[in-house]
């Protein structure tokens, strides 16, 4: 089987997956992390236009040889904001106030960005305690620039992807009541993303359901 073969199929499946839990619009971003740019470039081929980088560096070089929405999911670092911003259109991780003080002086265009919350209090992997996240919204949704789009979350390690997203879905609602304008909710991925879809996810960053397991190069 072909390389183009391989990722069409897996990328059909997926597809078909969202379909069968989704009663709401889904964009699918497919994470081409430690991929060569040629597999974005299949995807591309096969109608993908939304692709997600963890790395700026990757993102950096893919984006400039890939036309599409280019979204950024990794942990942001003050340093990298000014090359992130340049190539990424969507960032799904901010959970700093002093990062977006950066990004209102770096970024060169309009950016969607998705706020990560933290279900577990635990920082260090990303994501603002519930109590920060109301003060970073108020921030990013006053912005004349930016659009806030909503949240983004992970399941910590080891939790049920169905209690996690249960969780996230109230804290959801809660926001939304303050934010109603930020609808989306960034969340699931290729382990979970039906149980995402289930609780309300509007985006889902699929990288090894429809790549593989690990880049071939690796």
């Amino acid at each position: 089987m072909s390389r183009i073969e391989e990722i069409s199929e897996n990328l059909e499946t997926v597809r078909a997956k969202i379909a069968a839990v989704a009663d709401h619009p889904v964009t699918l971003i497919a994470v081409t992390k430690t991929f060569p740019v040629s597999d974005a470039q299949i995807l591309k081929e096969l109608g993908v236009t939304d692709f997600g980088e963890n790395r700026d560096s990757e993102g950096a070089e893919k984006s400039q040889l890939v036309s599409g929405t280019w979204h950024f999911q990794g942990q942001i670092q003050s340093n990298k904001l000014k090359s992130i911003t340049s190539w990424a259109s969507v960032i799904h991780s901010l959970d700093d106030p002093r990062h977006f003080e950066v990004i209102e002086k770096v970024a060169p265009h309009p950016l969607t960005i998705f706020l990560q919350v933290s279900l577990d209090g635990a920082h260090h992997r990303g994501g603002a305690g519930v109590d920060q996240l109301y003060q970073l919204a108020e921030l990013v949704s006053g912005s004349s620039k930016h659009h806030l789009a909503g949240l983004m979350s992970v399941p910590p390690v080891g939790t049920d992807p169905d209690q996690a997203y249960s969780q996230l879905a109230v804290i959801r609602n809660e926001f939304m009541a303050r934010f109603p304008q930020a609808d989306q909710l960034s969340a699931g991925m290729s382990g979970d993303y039906q149980s995402a879809i289930s609780h309300g996810a509007t985006h889902v960053r699929v990288g090894s359901s429809i790549l593989g397991s690990r880049s071939p190069h690796q």
